[in-house]
């Protein structure tokens, strides 16, 4: 059976809980089915989607995604239990390795072997949710004897990944794929590694859901959307998670220019690696019938839930970006 395509807001919507409460609720009331949490570090996401399961009603909540350095798996699998009984049948718990940047800089973790520690943490997570005793001696993870009661709704575990290996890895051993910040021309060569990272598992691979986490603004000036996907991306396709996947996506200039650029502490060189065209590429910019007409793209080439990102510089801004994707305004052909 196909997956259902599926539309999602960002959360959270700032650090004040009840302005993500009533961004949910909004969803919620506008047809949006899904809202997903990224997971960077304050306010803790896996604290807030407790704390706002009892403000919902219908809508599927995700995580895109909670590092597995920073939590034990156990500690993960005890919170994933506790809100898939708030949210029973509505709540995906996604993991991923981060970035350097918040690894290392932020919290002092070396984002050591961050496939197998991926690999490794949701398989332990999936098995300590099933209530099944431990047994694991694994490469990065040790766990003997650790066992919880079995969740009753045991959600499924979503893993987020960049390139080949890690996407084919996502696909084998998640129930979900969760994707970011990819030039439009890579998707296929991603949704190749999926077919093959599901077909190692003995699944359908088109019964593996894949989420992105899409940059969107809506807006009449294309040239004042880039500017703010400049200035707030230069930064992030500098660390080196990200600078190789730009690489591999078919952009070794821009990714060599913005490493020179910011060892130089240079941000206009930075950002300038991020041209017009590269921008257009990655970020989803325009009016309302351009910016739909790139999410119907996105999905035909085989993305399943797409969580709106706004580019906000402004509550206009961020307002006209969500509206476009409410049920009255946007539905998947």
């Amino acid at each position: 059976m196909a997956l259902q395509k599926r539309i999602a807001v960002t959360v959270p919507a700032g650090p004040r809980i009840e302005d993500t409460i009533a961004r949910i609720q909004w969803a919620e009331e506008n047809g949006i089915p899904d809202a997903w949490f990224s997971d960077s570090g304050a306010p803790d996401t896996l604290t807030q989607v407790a704390a706002v399961a009892h403000h919902t009603t219908n809508i599927r909540i995700g995580v895109a995604v909670t590092p597995v350095y920073t939590r034990a798996p156990s500690v993960l699998a005890a919170s994933a239990n506790v809100i898939s009984q708030v949210l029973p049948g509505r709540f995906i718990m996604g993991l991923g390795s981060s970035s350097q940047t918040i690894m290392g800089q932020w919290n002092g973790i070396p984002l050591d072997k961050p496939l197998t520690r991926v690999k490794e943490t949701a398989q332990l997570v999936k098995t300590m949710l099933t209530g099944e005793k431990t047994s694991f001696d694994g490469d990065t993870l040790f766990s003997k004897g650790y066992r919880q009661a079995p969740a009753e709704n045991p959600p499924p575990v979503y893993v987020g990944c960049l390139r080949p290996k890690m996407i084919e890895m996502a696909a084998e051993v998640g129930d979900g794929v969760i994707f970011n910040l990819w030039p439009k021309g890579a998707l296929p060569k991603m949704m190749e590694a999926v077919q093959r990272g599901a077909e190692k598992a003995g699944k359908d691979w088109q019964e593996v859901e894949v989420v992105n986490r899409a940059m969107v603004l809506c807006t009449d000036d294309k040239e004042y959307g880039r500017n703010l996907f400049r200035a707030a991306f230069g930064p992030y396709y500098a660390t080196p998670v990200y600078n190789k996947f730009l690489a591999w996506a078919g952009y070794e200039d821009a990714a060599n220019t913005i490493n020179e650029g910011w060892a130089a502490k240079d941000r206009e060189k930075t950002g300038g690696a991020l041209t017009d065209e590269l921008i257009d590429e990655i970020g989803i910019i325009g009016n309302e019938e351009e910016i739909q007409e790139r999410i119907q793209s996105d999905a035909d080439g085989g993305v399943h839930t797409h969580i709106i990102a706004p580019l906000a510089g402004s509550r206009e801004d961020l307002d006209r970006t969500f509206n476009a994707f409410t049920a009255s305004n946007f539905k998947f052909s």
